[in-house]
């Protein structure tokens, strides 16, 4: 039986989103080995994201089951005001689960999407937006440019070709191609070549300019566009999400990026911002313990005991 009326009949009005809402994918098991620094990764993310955006909005936090020290700070940034919407799942729906939650969820119109590795420059949202909201029938937006591969912009160029300024030449400097190349593990030899071989597509429509390609590690869109493709249905928490740029392409969607970086993948260490990429370059003579540990068999049957540890705990 009810008891008096409820107090929030008296309340007269409600806060309201912000238009554009910047939503972040996070998954931290544990806080070592692969995931020792990961942790400091996602709060220099976070940082560099609210930092001189360019433009307001709300942010939302997926946690894909990470452990309690991860999720205890993620409240304490709740609590905080800090995080507007904080989404904590029990375990690891992998990446198309969570963007099925977070896609649909989201209430921003916009949805500036990042994985929690992201190192932002100032702008990076407002230059995505302006080039979101100038060029017509965008799929997507990713506020740095790469070279993505081609088979996933074909759309973009088609549309180029006939509506717009399209130029093909190396639009994106060699240090710039090389800073994001390392962060993924690669080496400056190997790029040297890709280099040389590829080339980048510029495009200016109404005085702005955009590259051909996007990448769904970080993207800004309509949400009523990417509600075209929920849901995502990946068996695999990795290894898949190439399915959204895809799909995007084959529905005739432009898919563009910023022309300077804006956004730099930091992967699972602080070493970007310690100036540790490329130190290949004339670093001393490895340690006979290090090159043991790259002989080829030796990596391969660590490598294994390592994936096998991980799936008894985290499958």
């Amino acid at each position: 039986m009810r008891k008096g009326q409820n107090p929030a009949k008296f309340v007269k009005d409600v806060a309201k989103s912000e238009r554009i809402t910047a939503a972040l994918l996070n998954y931290i098991p544990f806080l070592s080995g692969f995931y020792a620094e990961t942790l400091d990764v996602l709060k220099v993310s976070l940082d560099s994201m609210r930092k001189d955006a360019g433009l307001p909005f709300d942010l939302m936090v997926f946690d894909n089951g990470s452990c309690q020290e991860v999720r205890e700070y993620l409240i304490n940034e709740k609590e905080a005001g800090r995080i507007q919407y904080l989404i904590l799942s029990e375990k690891n729906v992998g990446k198309g689960g969570a963007w099925n939650v977070m896609l649909a969820g989201a209430p921003g119109e916009i949805i500036a999407y990042t994985d929690a590795d992201v190192l932002f420059s100032p702008n990076w949202l407002s230059r995505s937006v302006e080039i979101l909201e100038t060029f017509p029938n965008v799929g997507m937006v990713t506020a740095r440019p790469f070279r993505t591969p081609p088979e996933f912009y074909e759309s973009t160029l088609k549309w180029a070709k006939q509506n717009a300024q399209l130029d093909e030449g190396q639009f994106i400097k060699w240090e710039t191609f090389l800073e994001f190349n390392l962060s993924l593990g690669q080496t400056e030899e190997e790029n040297k070549k890709v280099y040389a071989e590829t080339k980048d597509w510029r495009i200016q429509y109404k005085n702005v300019t955009a590259m051909a390609g996007a990448s769904h590690w970080q993207f800004t869109a309509y949400k009523s566009t990417l509600q075209k493709f929920l849901p995502f249905d990946m068996d695999k928490p990795m290894g898949q999400v190439r399915q959204l740029d895809k799909r995007m392409n084959d529905e005739g969607l432009l898919r563009l990026m910023v022309s300077d970086p804006l956004a730099m993948n930091m992967s699972n260490t602080l070493g970007y911002l310690r100036g540790e990429l490329g130190k290949e370059r004339g670093k001393k003579k490895e340690g006979l313990g290090k090159r043991v540990l790259e002989i080829g068999i030796v990596k391969k049957v660590l490598l294994a005991i390592y994936n096998k540890i991980f799936s008894w705990y985290y499958s």
